[in-house]
């Protein structure tokens, strides 16, 4: 049963994000999304990717990719409320 249902989740994921990229482009195009937005969104992909190839190790590229996407995060943060501060 669970060889079974393993390929069919695995599918679903697939068509998932095969969706999200086809109505996030149709929405970037339509200037329904702006590109900073979708910018952001994909990101964290491409930078999984990137790091999967370089390390080749998936579950650790998976991990440095969350460890470098929160450290930006909080940089952005951080300027963010600096740049507050001082206006």
């Amino acid at each position: 049963m669970v060889q079974i249902l393993i390929p069919l989740v695995l599918g679903m994921v697939a068509l998932a994000l095969l969706l999200m990229l086809v109505f996030g482009t149709r929405g970037l195009t339509y200037g329904k999304m702006s590109p900073m937005a979708m910018v952001a969104t994909v990101a964290p992909v491409l930078l999984l990717v990137i790091m999967g190839f370089v390390v080749g190790d998936w579950p650790r590229a998976a991990i440095y990719t969350l460890v470098i996407t929160l450290a930006a995060t909080a940089l952005a943060m951080l300027l963010s409320s600096l740049k507050g501060l001082f206006n």
